[in-house]
C-alpha cells in the first residue's frame, strides 16, 4: 500500500488546472505529510487489531450499532494503546522536516547555513550545531514528557 501511495505523489500535479503555478515547497510538505500519514495509519491500524474481538461482540450483544461501537468502545482503547507510537511518529515527522531543505524550505539547519554566510558571524560552526541539537533535544523531550503525562492521565499501562 505504501509503494502505490508514494508513487502517486508524482501524479498530484496532473490533477491541477492548466496554468496553475506549482509551489515546490507546498508539494514537498504535502508529500511529507502523505508519507507520514501512511505510516501513522499503519500504526493505528495495528492498534485497532490489538483490541480483543470480544469487545466488539459484547457491544453488539448490548445492541450498539457500528458507529457507537467504534466511538465508545474500540477507538478509545486503541487511542490509549497507540499514544507512544503516535508520539514517535510526530517526532519522526519533525526530524524529516530537514529533508525540505532540498526544495528551499528554511528550517533549523537551513537557518544555520544562513547564519554561516553572514560575515558578522565569527564564532565556530560547532556552537550553532550544538545549539540546534539542544533545540531538537528540548522539543523531543517535551513531546515525550507530554506523551507520558497523557498516558498517566488516561491511566494506561501499555508501553
Amino acid at each position: 500500500m505504501h509503494i502505490s501511495l508514494f508513487m502517486g505523489q508524482v501524479l498530484l500535479s496532473l490533477f491541477l488546472p492548466k496554468g496553475m503555478r506549482q509551489d515546490h515547497v507546498l508539494w514537498a510538505i504535502v508529500g511529507l505529510k502523505i508519507f507520514s500519514l501512511a505510516y501513522l495509519a499503519e500504526k493505528v491500524g495495528g492498534e485497532l487489531q490489538a483490541i480483543p474481538r470480544g469487545q466488539v461482540e459484547a457491544s453488539k450483544a448490548l445492541g450498539l450499532n457500528t458507529p457507537f461501537t467504534l466511538g465508545l468502545i474500540v477507538l478509545p482503547q486503541a487511542f490509549q494503546i497507540s499514544i507512544p507510537s503516535i508520539t514517535c511518529q510526530f517526532i519522526s515527522l519533525f526530524q524529516d522536516t530537514t529533508l525540505l531543505v532540498i526544495v528551499g524550505f528554511l528550517e533549523l539547519l537551513g537557518i544555520s547555513r544562513l547564519i554561516f554566510t553572514n560575515s558578522m558571524f565569527l564564532r565556530p560552526y560547532s556552537e550553532v550545531y550544538i545549539f540546534i541539537g539542544i533545540l531538537y533535544w528540548v522539543f523531543y523531550y517535551l513531546m515525550s514528557l507530554g506523551s507520558r503525562k497523557l498516558e498517566e492521565q488516561l491511566n494506561t499501562n501499555h508501553r
